[in-house]
């Protein structure tokens, strides 16, 4: 189960990946979990992208009806956005 940072940073991965602070600790567990990947660019840059399995993730959450009562008891995520 993913903590709530590390959604958020899911999340950033897929809208702003360039923007993200490569220090945080999050990124260790999406990338042992396969659900972000670092890619290398030239001049030794490295770039974070969103693996299938992230982005179908993604989806599922978008997926969620914050109206349900189960979606908000069950995850605790009920109120979380769901236009990713």
């Amino acid at each position: 189960m993913l903590s709530p940072h590390e959604i958020a940073t899911l999340m950033l991965v897929r809208h702003s990946p360039e923007q993200i602070d490569m220090n945080r600790g999050e990124l260790h567990t999406l990338l042992e979990r396969r659900l972000i990947a670092l890619e290398q660019r030239g001049g030794g840059h490295r770039r974070l992208s969103l693996t299938t399995t992230g982005r179908q993730l993604l989806e599922a959450v978008g997926r969620l009806d914050p109206t349900l009562p189960e979606a908000n008891e069950a995850n605790g995520f009920g109120r979380l956005a769901v236009n990713l």
